[in-house]
């Protein structure tokens, strides 16, 4: 699961070589969406099913891929990305009312002093939108984790085929906006073979098959003990563009990502602590 996912921001940058990034949002969820025909909808309100598709699913990737277009290096991207943990504790306590442990705002503390070192490093090939741009896309994440917390027990890939009927139509539409009505036929029929094979592996590897295994790993083991594991995907990440793009990260970029990582670490840990007491 982490390596699926670690490798989509690599599928990414090179998906944004044929789409615009609303463009990629539509053919990724287009493509997710099709085992819905073989798979029923989960037992779950529709407006509640659009929140979470709107949040989880179709913020997150918009900005993201945004982001990722304006210059935003992939796997400087995947350790950004991953900040969603901090979020998702900041939001589960103003709206659940769920009390954050000491060691959990020190990690969120530890994190986010390593998302400003990373914002010093704005400049050059990283631009503010750029930075900007992929900070929304985990506070989305971590809106959109609270919103599917409080959905309760579900049939997770039933619910991911489901949810990724949300986001192609928003993402259409900002496609006609910004791209215009021709712009999309256009890019499916230049698209490169590489770009179409990174939108199905977005679509089917990075969505369908790795939100499979992770809803089949929350169901077997406690989440304290599979959640940790999500700290492989921006290592996984780093490595990969490195090696497709050669994309190198300076000493003050590295001290960033390692504090980024150092607090979400942190935060995971205590979980799993509890969950060996248990």
């Amino acid at each position: 699961m982490a390596v699926v996912w670690g490798v989509a921001f690599v599928a990414t940058r090179i998906g944004l070589d044929s789409f615009s990034p609303s463009q990629l949002v539509v053919l990724r969820f287009a493509i997710a969406a099709v085992p819905i025909v073989v798979l029923p909808r989960p037992a779950v309100p529709w407006p509640a099913l659009v929140a979470v598709g709107l949040t989880l699913f179709t913020g997150q990737f918009l900005f993201q891929f945004f982001g990722i277009a304006r210059g935003m290096p992939p796997g400087l991207a995947s350790v950004i990305v991953q900040t969603q943990a901090l979020f998702t504790i900041v939001f589960a306590a103003g709206w659940l009312g769920e009390r954050p442990t000491a060691r959990q705002w020190l990690g969120s503390a530890i994190a986010l002093g390593g998302l400003v070192l990373i914002g010093f490093t704005v400049g050059g090939a990283l631009t503010p939108a750029a930075f900007v741009l992929t900070l929304v896309s985990p506070i989305s994440f971590g809106v959109g984790n609270v919103l599917l917390k409080r959905l309760g027990p579900v049939d997770m890939p039933s619910l991911v085929a489901w949810l990724s009927l949300v986001p192609p139509l928003p993402a259409l539409a900002l496609s006609l906006v910004l791209d215009g009505p021709a712009a999309f036929p256009r890019a499916l029929a230049a698209g490169t073979a590489a770009g179409l094979a990174a939108a199905v592996y977005l679509g089917l590897a990075a969505t369908v098959l790795a939100y499979a295994i992770w809803g089949a790993l929350l169901r077997r083991y406690a989440a304290a003990t599979v959640a940790p594991f999500a700290l492989l995907v921006p290592f996984v990440g780093a490595v990969s563009s490195a090696l497709a793009f050669g994309e190198r990260f300076g000493p003050l970029r590295l001290a960033g990502m390692a504090l980024v990582l150092a607090g979400l670490t942190v935060i995971l840990t205590r979980a799993t602590d509890r969950s060996a007491v248990r």
